[in-house]
Formats: C-alpha cells, structure tokens, sequence
C-alpha cells in the first residue's frame, strides 16, 4: 500500500509541475510510475509466498478467539483458563 501511496504523490507532483525529475520526459515517466511496479512485484510475492493467507488466518484466529472469550464472560465463566471470582 505504501508504494501506491507513494505512486500516487508523484503522479501529482509531476501532473502539477511542482518537482522535475529529469528533463527527459521518458526518464522522468519511469521514476513516477516505478513504485506501481514495486508494488505489483511485492503483492505477487506475498502471494507466492503464503504471507497474505497468513496474515488472513492469523486475523480470523484473533477473531475467534475474541468471540469465544465474550460468549464465555456472558456465560458467567469469566476468561477462559484464568481464576474464578468468588
């Protein structure tokens, strides 16, 4: 997301003639439309290497987890594994 958001400020920067980059304007292109393919190439690793799904199992867990830990506190049985009030 970074690199978008990086793209994106250069693509205005550029568009509004505050910086110039080169006076080549093929050159100066490719400097402003770099970061897309950066983040096109990390989205494909994360992908390949399994970092999205973890990360999307790991945020379902903590889902799960949070929900039980309410249903159980309504059930009266306080936290799951700590002690009991008496």
């Amino acid at each position: 997301m970074g690199f978008v958001l990086i793209g994106v400020l250069l693509i205005v920067l550029r568009l509004g003639g505050w910086v110039q980059f080169h006076k080549d304007d093929f050159w100066a292109w490719i400097i402003v439309l770099s970061p897309f393919v950066l983040a096109a190439v990390w989205w494909t690793w994360a992908d390949s290497s399994g970092l999205t799904q973890k990360k999307a199992m790991n945020a379902l867990d903590a889902k799960k987890a949070a929900r039980r830990e309410q249903l159980m506190e309504g059930l009266g049985q306080g936290k799951p594994g700590g002690k009991k009030k008496r």
